[in-house]
């Protein structure tokens, strides 16, 4: 992981920042049968420094041949590395995919989620494996049970909090509304 940013300044400054095709790079060499983990992790960082084009590599990438049976499930890890890639360098559109699926999250719409999971199928298959497709999908996290989900629980303080005080979430939402517009309307803030 040390090497991957020092490696790809190098590939810009030599090539004229022409456009860097990567393979990988694996951010460790112990881990054969998890090449496409490894290789996802240096992916991420490597296009978050500016390659522009990604590789997928397969969880046995270095002792076997790719095969059609390899290759579908591990393109999978590629494409969300490119995807942390590019919310790392701010690119909108990745911001506003992630933000919808967690709209979505949030207000228990699971086919949105599943539609807009990087791989809609198995989403769907790993999530009715445990929770069987009911008539209604549940109105609780996956992750938790009811009684502790932080979803559910959220939901209920919101409308606890509109009987109690019918304007106090309107006027709270407007307060807000109003403070983030001082602060110059940005989403995401620039550290350091």
């Amino acid at each position: 992981m040390h090497k991957i940013k020092a490696n790809m300044d190098e590939q810009l400054k030599h090539c004229h920042e022409a456009p860097f095709y990567t393979l990988g790079p694996l951010t460790t060499d112990i881990a054969p049968g998890y090449d496409h983990i490894t290789s996802a992790i240096g992916a991420a960082m490597i296009g978050w420094f500016g390659t522009a084009m990604l590789c997928y590599v397969t969880p046995r990438s270095t002792w076997v041949c790719r095969t059609v049976t390899t290759s579908r499930p591990a393109s999978s890890p590629t494409k969300l590395a490119a995807h942390a890639a590019d919310l790392a360098k701010g690119h909108p559109g990745a911001a506003m995919w992630d933000d919808a699926i967690s709209r979505a999250r949030f207000e228990f719409r699971w086919e949105d989620q599943f539609n807009l999971a990087l791989d809609p199928e198995t989403a769907r298959k790993f999530h009715d494996e445990t929770l069987p497709r009911r008539r209604t999908r549940p109105r609780t996290s996956a992750r938790c049970a009811a009684q502790v989900c932080s979803m559910k629980i959220s939901h209920e303080v919101r409308e606890f909090a509109a009987a109690q005080a019918p304007n106090a979430i309107a006027e709270g939402m407007a307060q807000m509304s109003d403070k983030f517009r001082e602060q110059g309307s940005e989403i995401y803030l620039k550290t350091e």
